[in-house]
């Protein structure tokens, strides 16, 4: 008994009954399947093509807002300002590293402890 599809095709395929050890094979494309197949690829060429000048119109829209900023940035950053903030960055770090140190030889416990946590949480972050 052949079972009507809900969506007809054009085809003259039979219904075959789907069953676990039932293989269909497929359809060999018509001489027109060429036509439409290099007419899709046309279409995505164009659409590839369209969404590339897109991105580069924006890039370039963006380039030119950012240029006044980044001239204006460089104006005030002379060479001086710049070590002179190096410089403050550095002893900061320094600060830190210093604390730390203290902190971790008057609690050598609670930092095995922390240090094994934050393994396990990166761990878990980057498990797959």
């Amino acid at each position: 008994m052949a079972t009507e599809t809900p969506f007809p095709t054009a085809s003259a395929e039979t219904a075959q009954p789907a069953g676990p050890d039932v293989t269909r094979s497929s359809p060999i494309p018509s001489a027109g399947a060429d036509g439409a197949v290099a007419d899709t690829a046309a279409r995505t060429d164009d659409l590839i093509g369209r969404i590339a000048q897109s991105a580069h119109e924006t890039i370039d829209r963006l380039a030119e807002t950012a240029a006044p900023h980044v001239s204006r940035l460089q104006g005030s950053l002379s060479g001086d300002a710049l070590h002179q903030r190096a410089d403050q960055v550095r002893e900061l770090r320094d600060e830190w590293t210093e604390s730390l140190r203290e902190t971790v030889r008057e609690n050598p416990l609670a930092a095995v402890g922390i240090a094994l946590a934050v393994g396990v949480l990166v761990a878990r972050l980057t498990r797959e």
